[in-house]
């Protein structure tokens, strides 16, 4: 494998293309659990949400996946999406608009670098809503190296803030 040239300073992951089995539910889904806002939809098979009025942060379509089933738990694909949030009290209103519109929280941590809470779309696709510490508050091992951890998260601590 010959090695790679490193990306240029400030490129980044832009948005995330979902295949949904329902474009209506799905909308519906990451409009009132998430807060996106539908900027676009393309004919009824494409949908594109953002936050902020960019153009699209989430792109979800259904050319090849109307009514199709959830994948498999033991399937390839993605993990999850994760959406960060600037700060701890955002991150707590994130989970009170989520508890609200009925989700089922799957998993909460403490990753020394970040808080972080996990639940599913609609399709099974994985999603993550988290808040970075600050990058000198993060734990780090005698070499200097990042050392993330996985520790419990206190949702009902984090609710207080909301």
């Amino acid at each position: 494998m010959t090695p790679s040239l490193p990306l240029p300073q400030g490129a980044r992951i832009g948005h995330v293309h979902l295949k949904v089995s329902d474009l209506a539910q799905s909308i519906a889904f990451y409009r009132d659990a998430l807060g996106l806002e539908l900027q676009q939809l393309y004919g009824d098979q494409a949908a594109f949400l953002s936050f902020d009025g960019y153009h699209h942060h989430l792109g979800l379509n259904t050319w090849h996946s109307a009514g199709g089933p959830r994948p498999a738990p033991d399937a390839t694909g993605l993990y999850h999406t994760a959406f960060l949030f600037p700060d701890r009290i955002a991150l707590a209103q994130a989970l009170r608009r989520a508890l609200a519109a009925g989700v089922q929280i799957e998993g909460a941590a403490d990753h020394g670098v970040s808080e972080a809470i996990y639940f599913s779309d609609p399709d099974g696709n994985g999603i993550e809503i988290y808040r970075d510490r600050a990058p000198q508050d993060w734990p780090r091992d005698r070499d200097g190296q990042i050392a993330m951890v996985n520790m419990r998260l206190d949702l009902e601590e984090l609710l207080l803030l909301a």
